[in-house]
Formats: C-alpha cells, sequence, structure tokens
C-alpha cells in the first residue's frame, strides 16, 4: 500500500480542519536465518496446484528475487507479490530444500 491512510475522521464540516495522515515505515529487510516463511499448497482454479510461501519480511526487490531464484530453481512460473511466493505446480520438497540451502534456516512447510 502506498497511499497515506486517513487517521480518525472521515468528515468534518470545519472549513480549517486538517487531516492527519498515517505515514507507512519503510519495511527493512529481516535477516534470513530469522525469517520464519512457511510452505503451503493450495488448489487453484481448474483444480490445479500452486506452492506459496508466506510469512516473508522485507522489501519487494528481495522478495521478487526470491521468487525468480525459487521459479528458475524449479523450472516453473509464478509470481512474488504482497508478501507472497506462488509457484506453479506441487514442489513443496524442492522449495523447502532451496530455501534451507539459501539460509532460510527457519522454514517449514504447513497445512496437510
Amino acid at each position: 500500500m502506498n497511499k497515506k491512510q486517513k487517521v480518525g475522521v472521515v468528515y468534518s464540516t470545519d472549513p480549517n480542519f486538517k487531516y492527519q495522515f498515517e505515514e507507512e515505515e519503510p519495511i527493512g529487510d529481516l535477516p534470513k536465518g530469522q525469517q520464519k516463511l512457511r510452505i503451503h499448497l493450495e488448489r487453484l482454479k481448474g483444480n490445479k496446484e500452486a506452492t506459496v510461501i508466506r510469512g516473508f519480511v522485507g522489501s519487494n526487490e528481495t522478495l521478487e528475487a526470491l521468487g525468480k531464484l525459487l521459479k528458475t530453481k524449479c523450472g516453473v512460473g509464478g509470481s512474488a507479490k504482497e508478501g507472497e511466493i506462488l509457484i506453479q505446480g506441487n514442489h513443496r520438497d524442492k522449495v523447502l530444500q532451496l530455501l534451507v540451502t539459501e539460509g532460510y534456516v527457519l522454514t517449514k512447510k504447513a497445512g496437510g
């Protein structure tokens, strides 16, 4: 979300009223060893499977770079946005192994 959030007031009749805005703080990258990533397997529209990695804390650039690495190593497509990486197909075991070798040691499989 790049938009400022109005705090508290929806409407005011005072002509001199000034809205207060809540500024978003830039998110710093959490070190790899402290990231608690969870790997889920989900069914998408059309009964297709997707591996979803959730729990990433950091900048969008770092998230996209990690997503690109995983997609390249698995040889599939996907996307990385809003703190989630989506990899097409069931690649939970391979993604877990890749993330641990990259230094994300607190990564676990989630779900059934």
